[in-house]
């Protein structure tokens, strides 16, 4: 038997009814619709913050880039004008690897190059030298180099020095020999003449006098190297130490000449010196050679024996341009009168010198 079917009002109340089916989804529809927007529009603002803080962000990290920079290039210039200001300009500077030295300084495979780093592993590896120092490149390099060794090995005076007071011998050249030509006496770079000339030796004499007495006397080893650090930083009191040696090597050519001329037996060095041209007598050699050192040469072979048997040291000398020949070591003076201490240089050109370090 067939259902019975419902009449349309009885239908329609059903659907009328809260409950019903279709009014529930579209109720859901709604409030998935609200949500939706809702969180559109929550996202397009929190997309805009977003995008503004990283905007400003990315700004603000430029702008402190930029800063950063800019500070940055500011300090370092500050440091470097401190540095040149304040730091000592030294004139020896610090030990450094003999080996590391030569790899730095000699590149490449020219025939010097080669040359030089075999003559480096010569001293390296036979004569143990392990470091060195290197010495400001002037006109002054040889008498600093000596002269350095001398005060941080603590060295004592030369015996004829302890006899007599090299202070007065200025006036002794003056007075006793007759030697006015001294007035033409230049001191390096400064074309300095005139009866004051005198006067201004004392007082380099003096200096390296007083200098030479106060570094003999400290027995500590570091203590004398910091005072060196000290001294060979003041240009100006080098200056006058060095015309002090040359003001003493033309003392000991004049006390030679004057020997020679009595027919007094002189060292071979000497002989050998007058009978140069250009060194016959003192005024010559003055005139012709040791008034250009210091402003436009050095010393001079001839010269590195005469400041030798000045101070009483012997002067040894690696001469790396000579490797592999007879001349690669030489000693100034050749052979030392007496048991003298021996300093060690190191030139890669005759023309300028280092100092070695054991």
């Amino acid at each position: 038997m067939a259902a019975r079917r419902s009449p349309p009002r009885a239908r329609a109340r059903a659907l009328e009814r809260p409950g019903a089916p279709g009014a529930g989804n579209d109720q859901v529809h709604s409030w998935t619709l609200l949500t939706s927007h809702a969180l559109d529009a929550a996202w397009r603002l929190a997309r805009g913050s977003v995008m503004v803080a990283v905007s400003l962000l990315a700004a603000a990290l430029c702008y402190f880039r930029r800063l950063h920079l800019y500070l940055g290039h500011r300090l370092r210039w500050w440091i470097g004008y401190l540095q040149r200001k304040f730091k000592r300009n030294l004139s020896v500077e610090a030990e450094v690897d003999l080996l590391s030295y030569c790899a730095r300084e000699w590149k490449g495979d020219t025939p010097r190059a080669k040359l030089m780093r075999k003559a480096y592993e010569e001293l390296f590896w036979r004569r143990h030298i392990k470091c060195v120092r290197q010495v400001k490149k002037d006109h002054y390099d040889a008498l600093r180099s000596v002269l350095f060794q001398i005060f941080s090995h603590g060295l004592s005076f030369p015996s004829w020095m302890k006899e007599k007071d090299i202070v007065k011998l200025p006036e002794k050249l003056l007075f006793s020999q007759g030697c006015n030509w001294l007035q033409q006496y230049s001191f390096g770079p400064e074309k300095y003449t005139g009866s004051n000339v005198f006067g201004k030796l004392r007082k380099c004499v003096d200096l390296l006098k007083t200098q030479w007495t106060d570094f003999s006397g400290i027995k500590d080893y570091h203590k004398r190297g910091s005072r060196c650090n000290i001294l060979f930083s003041d240009a100006i009191l080098e200056y006058k130490l060095y015309e002090a040696l040359k003001f003493i090597m033309l003392y000991q050519v004049t006390e030679a000449y004057e020997q020679m001329k009595m027919k007094k037996a002189i060292p071979s060095l000497f002989r050998l010196l007058f009978s140069r041209e250009t060194s016959a007598d003192p005024l010559s050699f003055m005139m012709n050679h040791l008034n250009s050192v210091g402003d436009t040469c050095g010393l001079e072979q001839i010269d590195m024996f005469i400041l030798g048997f000045a101070l009483e040291v012997k002067i040894k000398v690696f001469r790396l341009l000579k490797f592999n020949s007879r001349d690669f070591e030489v000693c100034y003076p050749e052979e030392p009168l007496r048991d003298w201490p021996e300093i060690s240089l190191l030139t890669e050109d005759d023309l300028h010198y280092h100092v070695p370090v054991f």
